[in-house]
């Protein structure tokens, strides 16, 4: 198998997988008890934490662990909505990932407005338009994804939370993407919370983060035992927790590892665009993530193609892995202007550092073989020839 799906999931880490073993089988105590077999575990939990914070340039005191990224975004999005109950609007950009576009879809209507920043045809914010609609000042929350999970495209975060700090409004980034592939950092630029999940790098399922800025006004969206420190009630995942501390340790680590990625993602892309007539790439080339393509593969069903090369032994995706199963164009491309069509024939391919450069060769074969295939089968014969040479 060829995993090229790493914006979907990643493989744990070794080092991961070793370091959490410990926590659940031997040392399953509870870390809210008094007595040392519990302490141990909340000691766990303040090590992990650290490292988490560390990777985003934080204070431990401003992580708060989750169970992953959606649950972070919805809770900074319930968190500022009960915070400014006197402001109604709120502002999401059109590329947005579904854990912050459908609870927004949710509220609006129901007292709020929602409005989105439409992307240009590269997939990167209009910031003109930003500053015009946190112009009104009755924004109660805003949020604009660090970097984009089916194309890969890196957003103005930095210039977009300053024009959100002039206004005065309540600054969001969803960073579950990004972190571990490009350096990410809360201090430059006046961010009020964001979000991370384990699994995007090399972490385990199921356990998240969410930064909030100490100085921040926070209410919490789970109630009941008190943990975290009064912000996310629920018996701490002990395990999973340390494994995210580990990979985030990992993580910081491996970033100067990512100039590799990129050149074999480079390399990926240019060897298909070779093979394939009309290959063509969504979004920017220049700010994306260092892993990632999104390809467009003309006369091509991109359901069709994703059977084909999954029957060959190679993992890749339509979009994001939250709309597995839907036939539905991406929403994402088409917010960048790309038609129906074209969202339907186009792939997302995500390399991490696992990627080897044989493997690179072998998914170019599979892609040409698939293509000519479905594109044998178009009633046109697609117009479009495979170059077999």
């Amino acid at each position: 198998m060829i995993y090229f799906d790493n914006n979907a999931t990643t493989q744990v880490d070794p080092a991961v997988a070793d370091g959490m073993e410990p926590w659940l089988r031997d040392h399953y105590g509870n870390p809210s008890a008094g007595y040392r077999f519990g302490k141990a575990a909340r000691k766990a939990i303040g090590e992990a934490r650290e490292k988490v914070a560390a990777l985003i340039g934080a204070d431990p005191e401003e992580i708060i662990f989750t169970s992953g990224g959606t649950e972070s975004n919805n809770t900074a999005i319930t968190s500022a909505l009960r915070t400014w109950p006197e402001k109604k609007n709120l502002l999401a950009s059109t590329v947005e990932h579904s854990a912050i576009y459908e609870p927004l879809q949710f509220f609006d209507g129901t007292g709020y407005s929602l409005k989105l920043n439409r992307v240009q045809s590269d997939g990167i914010l209009d910031l003109d338009d930003w500053q015009t609609l946190l112009g009104e000042n009755d924004t109660a929350f805003c949020s604009l994804i660090w970097a984009n999970n089916e194309t890969g495209v890196i957003s103005p975060v930095v210039k977009a939370a300053e024009i959100a700090n002039e206004a005065g409004v309540y600054f969001h980034t969803d960073a579950v993407q990004a972190i571990g592939k490009i350096p990410v950092s809360v201090d430059c630029a006046p961010i009020h919370s964001l979000a991370m999940s384990a699994h995007k790098f090399h972490g385990p399922k199921g356990i998240g983060a969410l930064y909030i800025n100490r100085h921040t006004r926070f209410k919490p969206l789970l109630f009941g035992g008190g943990q975290e420190n009064e912000k996310r009630s629920g018996t701490e995942n002990v395990a999973g927790i340390v494994g995210m501390g580990i990979a985030a340790e990992l993580a910081a680590k491996r970033l100067d590892a990512m100039k590799q990625v990129a050149t074999l993602r480079d390399e990926f892309e240019a060897k298909v665009k070779e093979e394939i007539e009309g290959v063509e790439v969504n979004g920017d080339i220049g700010d994306r993530l260092p892993n990632t393509t999104n390809l467009y593969f003309p006369g091509v069903d991109g359901e069709g193609l994703l059977i084909l090369l999954d029957e060959a032994g190679l993992c890749c995706s339509p979009g994001s892995a939250c709309s597995t199963g839907s036939v539905q164009p991406s929403r994402i491309l088409k917010a960048m202007g790309c038609s129906a069509s074209r969202a339907r024939s186009s792939v997302r391919f995500s390399l991490s550092h696992l990627s080897r450069a044989e493997e690179v060769a072998d998914a170019v074969k599979m892609i040409g073989i698939a293509v000519g295939k479905l594109r044998v089968t178009l009633p046109s014969g697609g117009g479009v020839k495979i170059n077999t040479a």
